[in-house]
């Protein structure tokens, strides 16, 4: 998982200069969730090449990727993007993060121009179902984070006699997700926080959201120090048991948080003396349970966005269709105007009958367009097209329908994605 996420960088442009068939990719990546939403012509060629080009990326083989990775077609990528910015596919039902991985997803896409107008549309909407859903269930408020609850654990096993304030933290990564935790623990009254980045940015990081920056000279020494240490950043890199056991006092008590995927720390920690460990899966055992109708309430909201957004793009479908009946019938309806015109010239007369003739037209056209709009969203757009060639002797050339395609690994445990402040 950490190679796949780790890849992400450039993935979306490449695809989409690389891929006549991928007109868009926006990349949902974190260390615990990695996720790429596509607007293509063909779904399985450009599924196909979008795991050629993460695999090269990561220095995987496309057969050892394509095993570990779930693609979704059509009305269920809608549904499950929607599911996920409402908080629906998390560790903790309602997580408030969530939503913001999604809003940030999109806005790289913007900035580095992979993204299409199917896909913003397809993540404003969802970051609206979200909206939804928090202003209408109990899920907005009674949403808590990964990290909320794994503090929560971690404030149960500390000393009862101790304080946040006197704590001495080691926060492990730089990501959104380390953000967001720097930001937990400052709310707990946190005041002693170091930041280590196995990729130098601990400095950069601190300037910005305060702490102490670490290297690898310093790190041991505040290893030995901490009284918890947090793991967020997933980068393949991982805190030995060992080394971590030749570091401690005795009889210093630590609180390991280990919340990424690939585990920051050596499980095995939760094995030496005075060492307590929580996990991602221990947040999964001691996150609250929302109420059975909150969580009905959030899945009928985003059932129903997701229904509403895809039949709006399939009404989309039928646009082309509209266009040329009113190409069409523009083209007769100036013919006509023209031999009037040459008939009686610019006259009142011939004025009068021009605007006759067009708000006539107007009027014709009014149903067949509704018709067409109608017919698309019941994904019915051909017997459109059939009855307009029929009729008027058209020949319309439908152009391939943009399918929205989701390439999602399968161990990057939806459950419990991870905390950024969708």
């Amino acid at each position: 998982m950490a190679q796949i996420s780790a890849s992400a960088d450039g993935l979306a442009a490449a695809s989409v200069n690389g891929s006549a068939v991928i007109n868009g990719a926006v990349v949902l990546a974190t260390c615990n969730r990695f996720e790429v939403y596509a607007d293509v012509d063909h779904a399985e060629d450009a599924a196909e090449h979008l795991v050629n080009e993460l695999a090269a990326n990561a220095g995987l083989s496309p057969e050892f990727l394509s095993r570990r990775l779930t693609t979704l077609e059509g009305d269920p990528v809608i549904e499950h993007l929607f599911s996920v910015g409402a908080g629906l596919d998390s560790a903790v039902v309602g997580e408030r993060e969530i939503a913001g991985q999604v809003r940030r997803a999109l806005t790289q896409a913007q900035q580095e121009k992979t993204t299409t107008s199917n896909l913003t549309r397809l993540f404003q909407n969802a970051t609206r179902a979200a909206k939804d859903v928090g202003s209408n269930t109990n899920l907005g408020t009674q949403g808590k984070s990964v990290v909320s609850v794994a503090l929560d654990l971690a404030e149960e096993l500390r000393d009862e006699a101790s304080d946040w304030s006197e704590q001495d933290v080691v926060l492990f990564g730089t990501g959104s997700y380390a953000g967001a935790t720097m930001a937990l623990l400052k709310e707990r009254g946190v005041q002693r926080i170091s930041v280590y980045s196995h990729s130098g940015r601990a400095a950069d990081f601190t300037a910005k959201r305060g702490g102490f920056p670490l290297n690898d000279e310093l790190l041991p020494q505040a290893l030995r120090e901490a009284d918890i240490i947090v793991g967020c950043s997933g980068g393949g890199h991982q805190l030995a048991r060992e080394e971590l056991e030749a570091l401690r006092v005795k009889n210093h008590p630590l609180i390991a948080i280990d919340m990424a995927l690939t585990h920051d720390f050596d499980p095995t920690l939760v094995e030496l003396p005075d060492v307590e460990l929580i996990t991602l899966e221990s947040v999964r055992m001691a996150a609250p349970t929302e109420q059975a109708m909150a969580v009905h309430a959030a899945s009928r909201i985003v059932k129903k966005a997701t229904a509403e957004f895809a039949a709006a793009q399939r009404e989309r479908e039928a646009d082309f269709a509209i266009v040329a009946l009113r190409q069409h019938t523009k083209t007769v309806l100036d013919a006509e105007i023209a031999k009037v015109r040459a008939q009686h010239g610019c006259s009142a007369a011939a004025e009068e009958v021009e605007l006759a003739m067009r708000r006539m037209v107007r009027q014709l056209l009014h149903v067949p367009t509704m018709r067409a709009r109608e017919l698309a969203g019941e994904g019915r757009t051909s017997e459109y097209v059939a009855a307009l060639e029929t009729l008027y002797g058209l020949e319309l050339d439908q152009p391939v329908a943009e399918k929205s395609e989701a390439l999602q690994a399968q161990g990057n445990c939806p459950a419990a994605p991870e905390v950024k402040s969708a």
